[in-house]
């Protein structure tokens, strides 16, 4: 097996890639190897045309079931009407699914985008700008602050370099780098400390390095073939959609198989068999189209719609409308950890000083020297308005000095800097001499361990004695304590000399040290993710935390927000990548259960993760700001990306993106999924409910040989009750308690809990509230018009059953007595609307249109009546089912 970069020394890398620090590549061998080894560009795969992606949008089983419903309306029923409503819903969600394909496409052209239009690289012992498309294996490239690393490189030569790599590795700070060997059998991506990569940033120092790999075959293009190769995951609404549309079809031929057959016994010999054929064929069409609620894929469009409205409001952006009903299905939220669970800003939490820990409230003295020590050792910028620039570490110093109200710029300008020792990552410490009076500052910060071997003396209190090896123990006592708690500490020491030094080095400045105090730094957890995570929970929702940064770090942090639960044993609950990496994917599928944090993980792990639980049929939102998060972000049934820290990458990558950066926001999002989830359950029972019910009645008239209702009066009736109640359906508030619920699981479709029972029971329910119509009828009003009133009676009553149902759909198991229920003042308006439209066939010129008689008064009672028996019935219906789960 090849040895990893990380693991050879730099000889041996010249000798395999044929290059040469010095003197790097000849510009011949240069043009040789971009010939062969192509531009240092990622690559996508082919594009598919605009026309094959809109065919591909006819592929799904509903969209087939109506386009068929559609065919057979116009040619067979003659209803060109129902059959021109049917095709432009599909034709608008074809256009909607082909712009959504298009904006999925944008993370692998954020990611071609973000490589650094030029580099500085060494060619025939010249240093030449070149574009960095045009980089090759083997280049030797020189790297300065500011820059962007253009290509993965083994570092040759550093000087105090930094370079930012979280939106690769997810790592909360610049990472220190150095040339040295790395010997481990393997090094997650980001402890190999020789190495720089691609798109990453230069934030301090200088360095040299040899290109090891270019385009896709850096740790980006790695990525960028993850995007390329993730299979789309089907969402939980589409798999819903899908299985409804095939019980749809297998109803709907089922009822063709059976009026045909039945019609064909009952009424043998009445007609010629050629003809009696095409009669009950046609009869078994136009059952099966009144079967299909041709509304609903634009019901459901609408719902999502106005979802992604109200997730707007709670600073949640939907980019994909599926996504809004499957977060209300999320079990597993696999979140970063970084600026998500916590504020992505360094910050000052304990300072150890007089030889006590102390908490950041409380107030520290300007001339603590500990407080000088960090203002003045420090190399941040300060803009107008008090912007702070520079590493996160140090603005983290200069925001506790302003914290404390001390007045920095006039310190920095009183005390000003006239010499410096310069950070490198072997003795880990900084220095800088100022002006102090007549006399002369020394203020040196770093690593606690590496700073206590200069320190001679401490300060305690104002007075400064000889340090005594117990002071010592007790410094790293607490500098333990606090590294325990996931807190980067850094030693604080200082010292007064007479005059600046002639030659400021390490050997004279950093030498017979007073110990002045540690600080304790930490990316806090935001203050309403606690909250969030314990809201989840409650929801049956787990939270996991996912992340780039140390392992006693995420540990910390998890425990903190309540992932990790007091007592747990974290040995067993936290897991590295590397360790990670040893375990099989049948081993991991079936204890994935068993972690809640992750440290130090790969692009490749995350996706490992999120497809272990999705194996555990485990439907999974996935959160993430950085490159390296993108290919999970695909993989997850719902992938939440930054909107405030995200790359351009991991947005693209996104089903939804939080405006900020908040985890709580994550758990409301999924509060309004749920509610959308329930308005469409709801929406579907009052509509299917309403279909089985008229076609269980022109079913049974057509079996009798009775009159049935006309062509025009059914379309009247859908017209009517299928538009205006559904939506408003879809705008119902959130149910009280819904987050108090279990996440209701993949197997779940909208027939669960209860809706199939209720679609079936409470569509016999409108055949029997229209029998009553029906047959009550003839009794009723002037005796000349009695079968002609009664049929009106019917018409007119089928149309109210379904109205008045829609108030027993608001709840499938609940009374709908209760204060809720008239809160949506949409669905209100729709109701009395649908209500005025269904009654206006009653104006005399209408009458003859839909062929109906003008009722009297107590005609009209009688249809009234005959609707409310709808809530009567369904409410005794609801309380002996209440009654029977309470038992």
């Amino acid at each position: 097996m090849k040895e990893k970069y990380y693991a050879q020394d730099i000889s041996q890398i010249e000798k395999e890639l044929h290059t040469s620090l010095d003197n790097g590549l000849s510009d011949d061998e240069a043009k040789k190897r971009l010939a062969s080894e192509g531009p240092n560009s990622l690559a996508s795969k082919k594009k598919r045309s605009m026309f094959m992606r809109f065919i591909d949008q006819f592929k799904d089983f509903m969209i087939i079931v109506l386009i068929v419903a559609a065919v057979l309306s116009g040619v067979v029923a003659n209803e060109w009407t129902d059959a021109a409503i049917i095709m432009i819903v599909v034709l608008l969600n074809a256009i909607l699914g082909v712009i959504q394909e298009a904006r999925s496409e944008a993370a692998i052209d954020a990611l071609k985008e973000m490589s650094t239009p030029n580099a500085h690289v060494r060619r025939g012992g010249a240093i030449l700008e070149i574009p960095s498309t045009d980089i090759v294996p083997g280049d030797v490239v020189l790297l300065e602050a500011g820059d962007v690393v253009p290509a993965d490189m083994r570092l040759a030569k550093t000087a105090s370099l930094k370079v930012e790599e979280s939106a690769l590795t997810g790592e909360s700070v610049p990472v220190e780098k150095d040339s040295d060997i790395l010997k481990a059998d393997d090094v997650a991506l980001g402890d190999r400390v020789n190495m720089a990569y691609a798109n990453t940033n230069v934030t301090y120092g200088r360095a040299e390095g040899i290109v090891v790999g270019t385009g896709m075959k850096t740790e980006v293009g790695k990525i960028a073939t993850m995007l390329n190769n993730a299979d789309e995951t089907a969402t939980p609404l589409k798999e819903n959609l899908n299985q409804l549309g095939k019980t749809l079809t297998i109803m709907i031929l089922a009822i063709c198989v059976i009026v045909f057959v039945v019609g064909m016994f009952t009424k043998q010999g009445s007609e010629p068999t050629n003809k009696l054929i095409i009669d009950m064929f046609l009869v078994a069409v136009s059952l099966a189209v009144a079967a299909i609620p041709e509304g609903l894929p634009a019901i459901v469009t609408i719902i999502l719609a106005l979802g992604t409205q109200t997730m707007a409001k709670h600073r949640a952006i939907v980019r994909k409308l599926p996504a809004v009903e499957t977060l209300g299905a999320t079990d597993i939220i696999c979140s970063d950890k970084t600026g998500t669970l916590t504020q992505n800003q360094m910050t000052v939490e304990k300072v150890y000083y007089d030889g006590e820990l102390h908490n950041d409230e409380e107030a520290v003295k300007v001339d603590n020297p500990a407080m000088m020590a960090m203002i003045l050792a420090n190399d941040t910028k300060i803009e107008d308005g008090g912007r702070l620039l520079g590493d996160p570490t140090e603005t983290a110093l200069i925001q506790y000095a302003f914290d404390q109200n001390v007045k920095v710029e006039d310190l920095l300008k009183k005390d000003s800097r006239v010499q410096e020792v310069p950070f490198d990552s072997e003795r880990k410490l900084m220095s800088t001499v100022n002006h102090y009076g007549d006399k002369f500052f020394v203020a040196v910060k770093g690593a606690p361990d590496e700073l206590l071997k200069r320190v001679t003396k401490i300060e305690k209190k104002g007075q400064v004695t000889p340090i005594s090896d117990s002071e010592k123990e007790n410094i790293l006592a607490s500098n333990k304590n606090m590294a325990e708690q996931a807190l980067r500490v850094l030693g604080l020491a200082y010292k007064i000399v007479d005059k600046a030094y002639d030659d400021p080095t390490t050997n004279n400045v950093e030498q017979d040290l007073i110990f002045a105090g540690l600080v304790g730094m930490i990316d806090p957890e935001r203050p309403e993710a606690k909250a969030a995570v314990a809201e989840a929970k409650s929801a049956g929702i787990r939270t996991v935390m996912i992340t780039g940064d140390h392992q006693i770090t995420a540990a910390a942090i998890a425990s903190r927000l309540g992932i990790l639960e007091a007592g747990s044993d974290k040995d067993k609950s936290v897991i590295t990548g590397a360790e990670l990496d040893k375990l099989s994917d049948d081993y991991f599928n079936k204890h994935v259960q068993d972690y809640s944090v992750y440290a130090r993980v790969s692009p490749e792990n995350k996706v490992r993760i999120v497809k272990a639980w999705q194996a555990n049929n485990k439907i999974v939102a996935m959160t993430g700001d950085g490159v390296n998060d993108a290919p999970s972000l695909k993989q997850a049934d719902i992938g939440i990306g930054m909107g405030i820290t995200g790359t351009e990458v991991s947005k693209g990558a996104a089903d939804m993106v939080l405006a900020d950066d908040n985890f709580a926001t994550i758990v409301e999002a999924i509060k309004q999924g749920r509610k959308v989830f329930a308005n469409i359950q709801k929406a579907i029972l009052y509509l299917m409910s309403c279909n089985v019910g008229e076609v269980l009645t022109v079913f049974m008239m057509t079996m009798l040989g009775w009159d049935i209702l006309m062509p025009v009066q059914l379309l009247w009736i859908n017209l009517v009750t299928d538009t205006l109640p559904a939506i408003a359906l879809g705008v119902e508030p959130v149910e009280p308690g819904i987050m108090k619920k279990k996440p209701r699981g993949r197997k779940s479709n909208f027939f669960s809990g209860g809706v199939a029972s209720s679609i079936i029971y409470q569509g016999i329910l409108v055949l029997g509230a229209y029998q009553f119509g029906l047959h009550v009828g003839p009794h009723v009003g002037n005796a000349a018009m009695q079968h002609a009133d009664a049929l009106t009676m019917a018409f007119l009553t089928l149309g109210l059953i379904q109205l008045f149902h829609a108030f027993n759909s608001k709840f499938i198991h609940k009374s709908i007595f209760r204060g809720q229920t008239f809160e949506n003042k949409w669905f209100n308006g729709a109701i009395i609307i649908s209500a005025l439209v269904m009654a206006a066939v009653e104006i005399p010129f209408l009458t003859k249109i839909f062929d109906v008689t003008e009722l009297d008064g107590m005609q009209w009672l009688v249809v009234i009546i005959a609707g409310l028996l709808m809530i009567i019935i369904v409410e005794i219906v609801k309380f002996f089912e209440r009654r029977t789960a309470r038992k």
